[in-house]
């Protein structure tokens, strides 16, 4: 009964007013949005219970609404931890019940009350021991990625290694840009004449269309675009022509870096492409 529920709740460090909407850490408001917010009052109506995605998905979004529920809820839910700055990996407060639903695991008292949860902290402790575990080779289940079975590391993190590798190839386009003529006089070195031109054509164009492709990218992981996994995957082939492309420009510098380098560089540029994928696909899952 929406009388029982209640008005306010602290965990950990937290304190969460669900009248006004308002989360605090230690007296200092935390910025939530309103799905992630409405998903954290959602389980802490039942601290320590699992709360499935359907019920989820009948109190966030109604029948009449049309909506891709799966990736909105997920995407409310990193939300909602990073803001208490959780991982699913290592879950201190919303644990992912695999394919199920979630969990809140941490201690709650409610309205000034004792804790409300009083298995929470025997869940924390067996979360603790599920995380020592996983050091010694035992991952959880619920732990991994749906799609890669891999542990999930933290947005942020994947995040952030893409805009790092989107600003790598940025800085190689630029740098092409403005050093045009000395990319065409190494290429005449060993490819004189018309090969020599298609490889500067060739430089310039892929620049040209790189340069704002990156830009987007780069833009998108940075405001966290709900939709940059799918639209990702959509131009993955262009952009792995365009990357596989540029992996043999080491070779335009082998004469000043020697062929080992160059080869090396090559060869770890030839599979930044799919690392690029990976970490798209742990930071945008389609399913948790």
């Amino acid at each position: 009964m929406a009388a029982d529920r209640p008005k306010l709740a602290r965990f950990g460090l937290y304190e969460i007013d669900l009248v006004s909407g308002e989360l605090r850490k230690e007296g200092t408001r935390v910025r939530l949005q309103e799905q992630p917010f409405r998903v954290l009052a959602m389980l802490l109506e039942r601290p320590g219970e699992m709360v499935t995605r359907e019920e989820m998905r009948t109190r966030l979004w109604p029948g009449d609404t049309f909506v891709d529920f799966d990736h909105g809820l997920n995407t409310a839910v990193n939300k909602l931890r990073e803001a208490l700055g959780d991982a699913a990996a290592n879950p201190r407060f919303v644990q992912t019940v695999a394919r199920r639903g979630y969990r809140f695991i941490a201690p709650v008292q409610q309205n000034g009350a004792g804790v409300a949860n009083p298995e929470a902290a025997q869940r924390v402790e067996l979360a603790s021991g599920a995380v020592a575990a996983s050091a010694k080779g035992t991952v959880d289940s619920e732990t991994l990625h749906p799609e890669l079975e891999v542990p999930v590391p933290r947005r942020g993190l994947t995040r952030g290694l893409f805009i790092l590798i989107q600003l790598m190839y940025l800085i190689f386009y630029v740098a092409a840009l403005f050093r045009w003529q000395a990319v065409q006089r190494i290429a005449d070195g060993f490819l004189p004449g018309w090969g020599a031109m298609a490889i500067v054509v060739a430089v310039l164009v892929t620049a040209g269309v790189g340069i704002p492709l990156r830009c987007y990218l780069i833009s998108g992981a940075a405001f966290d675009h709900r939709r940059l996994g799918e639209k990702f995957q959509r131009l993955f082939p262009a952009i792995l022509v365009l990357d596989e492309l540029w992996a043999i420009a080491p070779f335009l510098l082998a004469e000043r870096i020697g062929f080992g380098p160059a080869f090396a560089a090559t060869a770890g540029l030839l599979y930044l492409p799919f690392s690029e994928r990976s970490l798209v696909r742990m930071a945008y899952t389609e399913k948790e």
